[in-house]
């Protein structure tokens, strides 16, 4: 398997099956190798190098093929780094779309490809760098993709969401390797689709005490259309649509005149109340931020209709 930098367009094949000539017909399956750090570990590599992408790469498609030998008929593409899980967990899946746009740009092959990009001088392009403020985080996470031709891609698929979270652990040389490259203490390497770390993430926020705010996370993944409220005193009221989350900013009379604060409570009670409550505002908007979803801040004054005017 060859890796190469993702300035450039490379591939290697192994002769599995024929290719489709229309890739518009092509579906994509969407997922990543879930790397679990052992407490208070840090990876020393965030992204590997062009040749080193490439053995990846083929530790992942042989692993892949383990759990759905259809898997191997069809063209894997990777990036040789890790990222947080909010960096995959973004409206229109941006990281897949920019793996899945570099792919589609190599020559076809009559073959089944395996395409690793990898970092040049210790750095990928844009869309596929990994943002170092979102460093730190105990579950990080090297993205790949499936191409093909559709019946043999929703048979991969759908083995995939069968399975891979109950059973898809990293075969021994996929761990060991991306232990030793990524410079990483790994408790657990296992794969994932982006459902099932949608999922996990979702039981990760309700342990958090955030549960009230998935709701907004999953419509902006999954129904970016649909309309979606956060309207449940005493949490922060926000309208989710069109791609934008739009919070609203009370006053202390506003908020205290609109049922989010506490009944019969003095004064400075009130205050401190009040104050929880716009911290939980501003950790709601970094949150919905993280995960690529634009935020707002509508000043609603006392009196008026806070949803009408997030309806505005």
């Amino acid at each position: 398997m060859i890796g190469l930098p993702a300035s450039l367009i490379g591939l290697t094949g192994e002769s599995k099956r024929g290719r489709m000539d229309a890739m518009q017909q092509d579906l994509t399956c969407h997922g990543a190798l879930a790397l679990e750090l052992r407490p208070g570990a840090q990876a020393g590599v965030l992204a590997l190098e062009a040749g080193l992408a490439g053995e990846l790469a083929g530790l992942i498609a042989d692993d892949l093929a383990r759990f759905a030998p259809g898997a191997a008929t069809l063209d894997l593409g990777l990036v040789a780094a890790h990222f947080d899980p909010v960096e995959l967990l973004r409206p229109g899946w941006p990281l897949h779309a920019a793996l899945e746009r570099l792919i589609r740009q190599a020559p076809h092959s009559a073959t089944a490809r395996v395409v690793a990009f990898g970092a040049h001088d210790g750095r990928l392009p844009d869309p596929l760098q990994p943002r170092t403020e979102f460093l730190g985080g105990a579950l990080r996470l090297v993205p790949f993709i499936l191409l093909g031709e559709r019946a043999a891609l929703a048979d991969v698929d759908q083995r995939f969401e069968e399975v891979l979270l109950e059973t898809g652990m990293a075969g021994a040389a996929a761990a060991l390797f991306a232990q030793e490259r990524f410079g990483a203490a790994i408790e657990h390497a296992r794969y994932l689709t982006v459902h099932d770390l949608a999922a996990m993430m979702a039981l990760q926020y309700e342990h958090a005490g955030l549960a009230p705010v998935w709701p907004l996370i999953e419509a902006a993944l999954l129904a970016p259309s649909e309309e979606t409220w956060l309207d449940a005193a005493p949490e922060p009221l926000v309208r989710l649509a069109a791609g934008q989350a739009r919070i609203a900013l009370f006053d202390d009379e506003g908020w205290s005149g609109s049922g989010y604060a506490p009944a019969e409570a003095e004064a400075a009670q009130l205050a401190r109340a009040f104050d929880r409550f716009q911290g939980r505002q501003r950790q709601i908007g970094a949150l919905l931020e993280a995960h690529g979803i634009a935020v707002t801040f509508d000043h609603c004054p006392a009196g008026q209709d806070a949803r009408a005017i997030l309806r505005g």
